[in-house]
């Protein structure tokens, strides 16, 4: 029998890749890629096809430290989506993917969406 972590890693990785799989028939639009933790989240725009990183932004960048501060986590994370969605402006990228990873699109994730959304990107 499979110990709880493997159980649970495995589960995780499933969700990824059922996600993953998804995106991958659009691969003609950059991945806007997020992740979450208990404490952080992070967000990057990737071009699959040359393999690089566009643009990232993440609750740990200093350069959002001022307007992180006091904010509860989902606040957090509308503050990453519309800082993502400048970054990405600047890039030259108005359409992306949104890949939630295993991440449920609930909370955070939502109010990241949200935020990239109203700050000019389309899904």
């Amino acid at each position: 029998m499979k110990s709880r972590t493997l159980l649970k890693n495995s589960r995780i990785k499933r969700r990824r890749n059922h996600v993953r799989r998804l995106i991958a028939k659009n691969s003609d639009r950059q991945r806007l890629s997020i992740n979450r933790s208990s404490k952080h989240m992070s967000a990057q725009i990737i071009d699959d096809v040359q393999g690089k990183t566009l643009c990232a932004i993440s609750s740990t960048s200093k350069a959002l430290a001022d307007a992180l501060n006091g904010k509860t986590k989902t606040q957090k994370a509308a503050v990453i989506g519309a800082e993502i969605a400048k970054l990405a402006k600047e890039a030259g990228v108005d359409t992306v993917v949104f890949d939630r990873g295993p991440f449920l699109y609930h909370g955070r994730v939502k109010a990241l969406a949200d935020a990239a959304r109203e700050g000019g990107l389309n899904f």
